[in-house]
């Protein structure tokens, strides 16, 4: 076959096979489309641990992105990625490089039949230098070098957002330990406020059975529960020490001291939650991004392989000098060169056609994954702020209920100490209370633990002042 139409065949058999990526579908309910009016700061997307006000949850979020280890290995990688891809696209650039020889050489003849004459004797010293610059360089006629640079951003920016993915993770777990810390504080303090009350009943129950009007098994009974309480708050005494360790490693500052870490017993305000979100803030989620960015690579490796079916142009220029100076002999010489070679596929075009094949299944793979990860940043956004709801009820209806079971239980106790009821009823009220109070701080601690998991699942915060919201703010 001539060899321009068998270019042409080659070209068209291209054209027959190539493929492209599909549109991914992404599509959502419609609390997730509505648009978003006035636009979010990005310091309020991005630096949603601010919303919760708290200067020393700011600061230790701030110092865990600067001086995790995991925060510094993703930023290593990044820069790994960055290199990487610049370092592909090099191949598109002229190749070649510069080489330079010297030689010099020193002869002694000892026999023979000619001797010292000029341009035969090997007597002497002879120097031969030499130097030369080789170039290739493909001549891209098709494209090749914008479908591998779409590739290579697309590669750089799955790191990126990756990158980012660990910075969101690393910060949602700090304000995760933060927020468990001070759950911790507020229990303890609670069970330090369990042993003040059970040494309380325990003096009256002594004192009543001092005087015959009580039992010493009343008095018994209530050291118990005295021991108990005691053994509860040592219990979260240590619980609240190891996790002001695990926050501080998080933070990055694993030899600091947890004194500097002030773990007060008491609890921020929860945001309260928006009635719907624009879509545009479930995509910038980081993994959302990166599946993105992952079919942008996948779709210009396809293009790459669409193109290996052409012609690969090289053009080989050169220029080269060189010295020889023997004993009554020297020369000097320079060349130059210019060349070029054409690589058709020929046998090689089942391979490429399965290899097409290949690239293109990897391509509807990127857009199935991307697919699914907006499917699971919508159903996680949408479970974080279900639950970040009923979290805000909960607290709501435990406050009140915590009001009136403290007040039934001083209201029992003063009883008891005037004689007017048993230690049995004292009990039961303490009971009532503590129970109530236990559920309270679990659940203001839940509510704030939600809240970092729906800033995670939505990939930053939202703008409180834009959104419309539902309920009311703790």
């Amino acid at each position: 076959m001539h060899p321009v139409r068998f270019a042409v065949f080659a070209a068209a058999l291209a054209l027959a096979a190539c493929a492209h990526a599909r549109k991914p579908d992404v599509a959502l309910p419609a609390a997730y489309e509505a648009p978003q009016q006035g636009g979010a700061s990005a310091a309020v997307l991005d630096r949603w641990w601010t919303t919760f006000d708290d200067p020393q949850l700011t600061s230790l979020v701030e110092h865990s992105l600067a001086a995790n280890p995991d925060a510094r290995t993703a930023s290593a990688r990044l820069r790994e990625a960055r290199a990487s891809a610049a370092a592909s696209l090099t191949q598109f650039l002229p190749q070649g490089d510069a080489t330079a020889s010297a030689r010099r050489t020193h002869t002694t003849q000892l026999s023979g039949t000619i001797v010292n004459f000029p341009g035969f004797s090997t007597s002497g010293t002879n120097e031969q230098d030499a130097a030369n610059l080789n170039v290739s360089w493909e001549v891209d006629l098709f494209g090749r070098i914008f479908a591998a640079g779409r590739a290579a951003r697309g590669d750089v920016a799955a790191v990126r957002f990756d990158y980012e993915a660990t910075r969101a993770s690393l910060a949602a777990q700090t304000a995760d330990a933060y927020f468990q810390a001070r759950g911790f504080a507020i229990q303890l303090a609670d069970a330090r406020e369990e042993v003040r009350i059970q040494q309380e009943l325990y003096d009256v129950a002594a004192k009543r059975a001092a005087v015959g009007i009580g039992t010493s098994a009343d008095a018994d009974r209530v050291a118990g529960e005295l021991a108990q309480a005691k053994s509860q708050a040592e219990t979260l005494d240590g619980e609240l020490r190891a996790e002001l360790r695990t926050l501080l490693i998080l933070a990055g500052r694993p030899a600091d001291s947890i004194t500097t870490v002030d773990a007060s017993p008491s609890v921020g305000r929860v945001p309260p939650v928006p009635a719907t979100l624009p879509s545009e803030l479930l995509r910038r989620r980081p993994d959302v991004r990166e599946a993105q960015a992952r079919i942008e690579s996948a779709a210009g490796r396809l293009r790459l392989a669409n193109l290996a079916f052409f012609p690969t142009l090289m053009l080989t220029p050169g220029v080269g000098w060189s010295r020889v100076v023997q004993p009554g002999f020297r020369s000097t010489s320079q060349s130059w060169t210019i060349g070029g070679s054409a690589t058709q596929p020929v046998f090689s075009l089942p391979t490429l056609l399965e290899d097409l094949k290949a690239q293109d299944a990897r391509t509807e793979e990127a857009v199935i994954a991307y697919e699914k990860a907006v499917q699971t940043a919508f159903g996680e956004a949408e479970s974080a702020l279900v639950r970040l709801d009923v979290d805000e009820r909960r607290v709501g209806i435990l406050t009140d209920g915590e009001v009136r079971a403290r007040r039934a239980y001083e209201a029992s106790r003063k009883g008891y100490q005037r004689g007017l009821n048993d230690l049995q009823t004292v009990l039961s009220a303490e009971e009532s209370w503590r129970s109530t109070r236990i559920q309270l701080t679990s659940a203001r601690v839940q509510g704030l633990r939600d809240a970092v998991a729906a800033f995670k699942a939505i990939g930053g915060g939202w703008d409180t002042a834009t959104q419309g919201m539902t309920g009311a703010a703790r």
